[in-house]
């Protein structure tokens, strides 16, 4: 969901990283209660596997106009963990993380301009993992890049859990590469809090009631948007969706590739569109699933996201009420009221866990919404609900520290600052208290149970210390290689109608395919949706626009 505060009302993404990843995070999130985790913790075994490779083609002419510091680079490529996308890192941790023996990662950096309009100046780095091609030699067509959504998705922490098996069959003609976008991450992290300081933030309430409920959300905010200046304030305004795509035009050569064959899932369709719009001759095949609309403004945005987390709550509950014991009942209006009940009484009181916190009203929203994400986790959500009844806040808590980016230990990744960054410096969009009253009807409207979350959530960028770039990405790309675009019907995070008008603002170049299903993305929901993406990645095979798959 749309997210740029870290306040309760923040609590809803603009888009969220990969369901290959959340999935698999939730799994083992929830079984930290149940008691049956594990693992090793592997043991650096020096790094070695040291690897070159030499910059490829430079950019055509005219597009962009580098120094041969940033053009003349060579990757020095070294193996590397997989990192967990919820691990956490050490305060003041710098640097890759360890290797595992046997792993088949390798990491890097690669340097690129803070200020493209002054490429000769300072530089930030950019971190990314691979895994080479199973196949080498005239089998490989070459690397192809994945951006798993966000913006603020760490792709070094998610590349590793989507690879195998999700995406094992690419990975024998591709390098499957991904990245920290800047200020993602190792790479240029922007930084406003503290731990605490985040968890003191996830206890103010984001959907006020009253005068006193909204000074201390307007009094986080200010917290929050005065420390992002203060830690991190001479980059923010170069956290751009555009710098980002000019990133992965520099990572295009490292990588040696004359085109960029790419991935894009969630967030990661809107910088996929804007790489196309500005390098249309350096796309090669390109897929993305999960659209982001680049038509609507925020508010619209964030309106269609309250009607898809609301149209997928109610897809869950008919699924639901097939089971005894269902914690929303026969669903409908049933299912609503149990689920609107149960957030007035944490309005009130927030519930005890067994994690030694509280759960809250907002916590409860990002569990249940984050649970929405894929068909997978419903069950999750069945039980999460099935405990709350019971007066226990553990699942909904745990599965809102997973979304959020919290550790076991109290550890938080960047993600929550870094989407501020990008999301804010992308829009020239501020929101005040009086336009989101004047919304509220229409949020309300449009979802009992999120609407009131995401009309709040609109003041993300309220106080933003750096002025945003434009109201919606461009996109048009008439003229690049044939991009596939892929709409989920049931997507709650990037609703259906998003991948049309993605397919229409790209034009001629774009063949749009439609997923009949539940989710937030489609590839590898079923044989027909996969079979058609592999088929264009590995063998360049098009298929008909407006093809369906259910």
């Amino acid at each position: 969901m749309r997210k740029t505060a870290t306040t309760a009302a923040g609590a809803a993404k603009a888009t969220r990283t990969a369901t290959v990843g959340i999935a698999g995070a939730l799994t083992a999130a929830l079984l930290l209660l149940t008691g049956c985790s594990g693992g090793d913790s592997g043991k650096d075994d020096g790094g070695g596997g040291g690897d070159e490779t030499a910059s490829g083609p430079a950019p055509a002419s005219g597009e962009l106009d580098l120094p041969g510091s940033i053009t003349g680079q060579r990757a020095d490529w070294n193996r590397c963990s997989a990192p967990t996308v919820n691990q956490g890192r050490a305060p003041g941790a710098e640097g890759p993380p360890k290797a595992l023996a046997g792993t088949d990662w390798e990491c890097t950096k690669v340097k690129v301009p803070l200020d493209y309009d002054n490429p000769g100046g300072k530089t930030i780095d950019i971190a990314l993992i691979r895994a080479k091609a199973k196949e080498q030699g005239k089998q490989r067509i070459g690397s192809l890049l994945f951006n798993f959504g966000g913006p603020g998705g760490s792709g070094v922490t998610t590349m590793p859990q989507a690879a195998d098996p999700d995406y094992k069959k690419l990975n024998t003609r591709y390098d499957l590469v991904s990245f920290d976008p800047r200020g993602v991450g190792e790479s240029a992290t922007v930084k406003c809090r503290g731990d605490d300081e985040m968890d003191a933030s996830r206890a103010v309430d984001g959907t006020p009631d009253d005068r006193t409920e909204f000074a201390k959300a307007e009094a986080d905010q200010k917290a929050f948007t005065e420390g992002c200046d203060q830690r991190s304030g001479d980059r923010l305004r170069h956290m751009t969706t555009t710098n980002t795509a000019r990133d992965m035009d520099v990572i295009r050569q490292l990588l040696g590739d004359e085109k960029l064959h790419y991935f894009g899932i969630s967030y990661g369709t809107q910088l996929g569109g804007v790489y196309a719009h500005l390098f249309p001759k350096r796309v090669g095949r390109a897929v993305l699933d999960a659209v982001v609309d680049p038509t609507k403004s925020e508010v619209e945005g964030s309106l269609a996201q309250a009607k898809g987390f609301q149209l997928a709550l109610g897809n869950y509950m008919k699924d639901c009420a097939k089971q005894a014991k269902c914690p929303t009942g026969k669903g409908g209006a049933e299912g609503t009221k149990r689920i609107t009940d149960l957030l007035a009484q944490l309005d009130k009181q927030p519930m005890k866990t067994q994690l030694g916190r509280e759960l809250t009203q907002g916590d409860a929203l990002t569990g249940i919404a984050s649970l929405l994400y894929s068909k997978e986790t419903w069950k999750y959500l069945t039980q999460s609900l099935q405990k709350a009844e019971q007066g226990d806040g553990s699942y909904l808590l745990l599965f809102a520290d997973v979304y959020t980016g919290r550790d076991q230990q109290g550890n938080y990744n960047n993600e929550n600052e870094a989407h501020a960054a990008i999301a804010c410096a992308d829009t020239t969009e501020r929101y005040a208290e009086a336009d989101v009253r004047k919304q509220l009807p229409r949020f309300k409207k449009a979802s009992p149970i999120f609407g009131e979350m995401l009309a709040w959530g609109l003041l993300g960028c309220s106080g933003w210390p750096a002025k945003g770039e434009a109201k919606t990405p461009e996109v048009s790309a008439p003229d690049a290689a044939k991009m596939l675009v892929i709409g989920n019907t049931g997507d709650p995070a990037t609703p259906y109608e998003g991948a049309a008008n993605m397919a229409d603002q790209i034009g001629d170049s774009a063949v749009q395919l439609t997923y009949e299903g539940e989710g937030h993305g489609a590839y590898g929901q079923g044989d027909c949706v996969t079979t058609t993406v592999d088929d264009y990645l590995l063998d360049g095979k098009v298929p008909e626009d407006g093809k369906r798959c259910s």
